[in-house]
């Protein structure tokens, strides 16, 4: 198993998660989701998304804790975050929000040291562009997953094929994976979901002001109740 990016520099690791912790603090509601139906910012997405979470609540890559306000407070959250930097950062904010039933662990999304079967939803926002080995990370999330848990996702994907973003977005990958923690802005991650092995993938689609990140998906894969191993 690959290990967390052992070439990136701790000053580069620190840098990234100072700067994580600096973005929890922006207005998420200023946040503007274009041709989204249903919700008008990212605030009131992940207030949706997240307001009926219950059980064992696993979140894979939580950086700084931007995702935490949005957690109802009797969840256990279970946060694996390869960035030991992050991790003071990510107490903080849990100890400003009085969360006390938490548990932050050093990990990868591609090996979790969860057991079979034994979260009742896993999350990740703006996580799955930037792991080493995507089938890998979709496969751990299906294993530790309970018979038709879910996983929530808000991610960015990969713009269509020809357009003027796409070439873009191919065009300056191999910078912006080293200057965004190894973030792939063409990773065309909304078919490799789909067609994973989930009882049922489904999302909806929406762009943000940012056009490499465009565009972007968010929505609820379950885990089929009987898997054929």
């Amino acid at each position: 198993m690959t290990p967390y990016r052992q070439t990136t520099p701790d000053w580069l690791k620190r840098l990234f998660a100072w700067g994580m912790a600096k973005a929890n603090t922006a207005d998420h509601s200023a946040i503007k989701l274009q041709g989204c139906s249903s919700y008008e910012t990212m605030a009131q997405l992940k207030q949706a998304f997240f307001a009926d979470l219950h059980g064992q609540v696993l979140e894979i890559g939580p950086g700084a804790g931007a995702n935490l306000s949005y957690y109802p407070t009797d969840i256990h959250w279970i946060g694996i975050e390869p960035n030991l930097f992050m991790h003071s950062y990510l107490r903080q904010e849990a100890e400003r929000l009085s969360l006390d039933n938490i548990e932050l662990r050093l990990g990868t999304a591609e090996r979790l040291e969860v057991e079979d079967s034994s979260i009742d939803v896993v999350v990740s926002t703006h996580v799955l562009c930037s792991v080493t080995d995507l089938a890998t990370t979709l496969r751990e999330i299906r294993r530790v997953l309970k018979p038709d848990g879910r996983f929530l996702f808000i991610e960015h994907v990969a713009a269509q094929c020809s357009t003027w973003t796409r070439r873009i977005q191919d065009g300056i990958e191999p910078v912006w994976k080293v200057m965004f923690d190894n973030c792939h802005p063409n990773r065309e991650t909304d078919k490799i979901l789909e067609n994973f092995g989930f009882e049922s993938v489904d999302y909806q689609q929406f762009n943000l002001s940012f056009p490499i990140v465009s565009p972007h998906i968010a929505g609820v894969a379950r885990k089929k109740t009987i898997e054929i191993v």
